[in-house]
């Protein structure tokens, strides 16, 4: 199993495919990511008088093509947008459903769309290759409404809830259920067949928790639904979050039980311990931002 590497100009073209698209319940369609690094997978989620949609992919090609799909699928519904948090391939293609969708996020995300959304726009598009080309003309969005804890949008016949979880991946992560059909969008809480990400960046970025990560999680896969749909990988059952908990567990435990050697020490032996136990995942180079976070936190929670 080779690392990514963002800079490998033979990198793939991080392209939405709508035609991959496929119904997992009635009147909610996946767009899978199909495996390509830096595609999410996006949600079309329909009622009677309105569709959602999850999530854009990254820049404003994938951005028209969801949006073109979506327009397709409402026939004459209203359009609204959500994205699961701020992340160039979750969001930075927000900005041509102006005036065709109401976009809503919770308050968190909207401040880090507004704090740190220019920052990581320039830092993707210093991957070069497609990455940068696909942000070519990409500005960052802004939301149209921005709610708190909680946001219940009726499609009409179906509701569904935009809840915010607070800091885990980032600090204005946001998740989507669909009760009616038992569904769950994550966004990047969660992935399948893959090493949690880590997006550790001291010091522009360090408002990744694996400690508050975990709680969330805890909280998740109590909530059972029946199929849960993550940010990257395989739509499944409800074991992806039960998956995702335990690997940040082991993480953190594997972490903090070598918490007096040095982290240089700490990340090698980790890193070596969770490649042995999951040898087919891909990922591994979020192991090291991982345990440095965790190494951080336990400084702060002594």
């Amino acid at each position: 199993m080779t690392e990514l590497n963002l800079t490998d100009p033979d990198l793939p073209d991080p392209e939405v495919r709508v035609s991959g698209a496929r119904e997992v319940a009635p009147d909610l369609v996946v767009i899978p990511n199909d495996g390509v690094e830096l595609v999410p997978n996006i949600g079309i989620v329909g009622g009677k008088d309105a569709v959602l949609v999850v999530e854009t992919g990254i820049g404003v090609a994938n951005g028209e093509e969801v949006l073109a799909f979506a327009a397709e699928v409402a026939k004459g519904r209203r359009l609204y947008l959500t994205t699961t948090h701020f992340h160039p391939e979750h969001a930075f293609g927000a900005q041509v459903f102006a005036g065709r969708a109401t976009y809503l996020v919770n308050d968190a995300q909207a401040a880090d769309l507004a704090t740190k959304g220019a920052g990581y726009l320039e830092m993707f598009r210093g991957f070069g290759g497609p990455v940068a080309d696909r942000l070519d003309g990409v500005q960052v969005p802004t939301p149209d409404v921005v709610y708190g804890d909680q946001y219940e949008l009726d499609l009409g016949g179906r509701t569904v809830r935009l809840r915010s979880t607070g800091r885990g991946h980032t600090k204005g992560d946001q998740v989507v259920e669909v009760p009616d059909a038992g569904v769950l969008f994550t966004g990047d809480l969660a992935e399948t067949g893959q090493f949690a990400i880590f997006p550790w960046f001291p010091p522009y970025d360090v408002d990744v928790s694996g400690v508050e990560w975990l709680a969330v999680m805890d909280r998740l896969a109590g909530s059972a639904p029946e199929l849960v749909v993550p940010g990257h990988g395989d739509v499944g059952g409800p074991r992806i979050l039960a998956e995702v908990r335990d690997h940040l567990r082991e993480l953190r435990d594997e972490t903090w039980h070598r918490r007096d050697s040095a982290v240089e020490q700490i990340v090698a032996e980790v890193r070596a311990v969770l490649i042995d136990r999951h040898p087919d995942w891909s990922g591994r180079e979020w192991i090291a931002p991982g345990v440095s976070c965790l190494c951080a936190e336990v400084d702060r929670l002594a």
